[in-house]
C-alpha cells in the first residue's frame, strides 16, 4: 500500500489531550483505532477506560461503529489530502448492573434518612 493512500488521524481526548497523529490502512476496523487508544492512554487522567466498549469515537457528529472500517465509516480524506483528521474520544460513564443500581439507591434511602432530630 501506498503511503499516499493512508489516513492521517489524531484523537482528541474530552480534556483538549490529543494521541496521535499517526497514519492508518482504510481497513483498520474502528475497534482496532479503539484498542491502540486504550493502548496508548495517558497515564495519570482521572477518568480511564477500561475497554473499547467504553469509548466512543465521533468524527463529523457521527459515532463511529466498531465493527466498521475508516473506508467504510466515510470519512472527509478527499478535502484536504494530506491533512490530519481528528477524532473526538468519549469516555462511557461505568455501567452497574440492575443489582448495583439496586444497592446505590437503598445506600443513599439510608444517608438520606440516617439524620437523627435532637
Amino acid at each position: 500500500m501506498a503511503a499516499d493512500d493512508l489516513i492521517e488521524l489524531k484523537f482528541r481526548l474530552f480534556d483538549g489531550t490529543d494521541i496521535g497523529p499517526n497514519k492508518y490502512d482504510p481497513s483498520t476496523a474502528v475497534g482496532s483505532l479503539k484498542e491502540n487508544i486504550l493502548a496508548r492512554w495517558p497515564a495519570g487522567k482521572q477518568i480511564t477506560p477500561k475497554t473499547i466498549n467504553d469509548l466512543k469515537l465521533i468524527n463529523a457528529g457521527r459515532i463511529l461503529e466498531n465493527n466498521r472500517t475508516l473506508a467504510e465509516s466515510r470519512l472527509p480524506v478527499e478535502v484536504l489530502p494530506g491533512s490530519v483528521i481528528t477524532m473526538h474520544v468519549v469516555v462511557r460513564p461505568p455501567v452497574f448492573d440492575k443489582n448495583n443500581e439496586k444497592q446505590l439507591a437503598n445506600a443513599s434511602k439510608v444517608n438520606r434518612c440516617s439524620c437523627s432530630i435532637l
